[in-house]
């Protein structure tokens, strides 16, 4: 196994092995912002769903994450305010779901570009050899293919794992905008009273 490795780099162009370096260090970027980013947004998740279930019993009159937001605790509740705590906690979620989305989309290309750079080379090779036959020419080819199954392999998990945290952000909106939801509801309650 080892002997083939070594065989197929010493075979390979520059560009060929820059673009399997550049899909590998794509995927280990990939599987880092996803466990990274799922067990962030997990337990932000799993603490405003307790927050959501002091509200509700009336453990709390606010959620722990809104004391991020100077004037909302203080000034009393605001639309505004809840909508940018709401945001804020969002957008801190998100970071790295960008780069899923740009792997799961690019890298196919990248993968694809360095399989014609492969397959150029080996026709340069072979075109001044007069008749080339097809024993020849298909392991040639085939070595040229790995660049595409890589950038294949690569954007698949990307692509995957964006639409896990994806949906992962949406259940972290959902729970937030109910919480804003009842500090406003509780707010007019509260006006009304008087």
């Amino acid at each position: 196994m080892l002997e083939l490795f070594l065989n197929f780099v010493q075979s390979s162009s520059l560009i060929s092995l820059v673009v399997l370096a550049w899909l590998a260090l794509y995927m280990l970027m990939t599987l880092w912002v996803f466990f990274y980013r799922f067990a962030a947004i997990n337990s932000l998740c799993q603490d405003e769903n307790r927050s959501l279930g002091m509200l509700v019993s009336g453990e709390l009159s606010h959620p722990s994450s809104i004391k991020a937001i100077r004037g909302i605790v203080e000034n009393g509740v605001n639309r505004e305010l809840l909508g940018i705590w709401k945001h804020q906690i969002l957008q801190k979620a998100s970071r790295g779901l960008t780069l899923l989305a740009i792997v799961a989309s690019t890298a196919p290309f990248i993968g694809l570009f360095g399989t014609v750079i492969e397959i150029l080379e080996a026709f340069f090779q072979l075109g001044g050899g007069g008749q080339v036959s097809f024993d020849l020419v298909a392991p040639i080819i085939s070595k040229a293919l790995i660049a595409t199954a890589a950038g294949i392999l690569t954007a698949i998990p990307a692509y995957s794992f964006h639409l896990v945290l994806k949906r992962k952000l949406y259940d972290l909106g959902v729970v937030l905008q109910m919480e804003l939801d009842l500090m406003l509801s509780r707010q007019d309650q509260n006006q009304i009273r008087f």
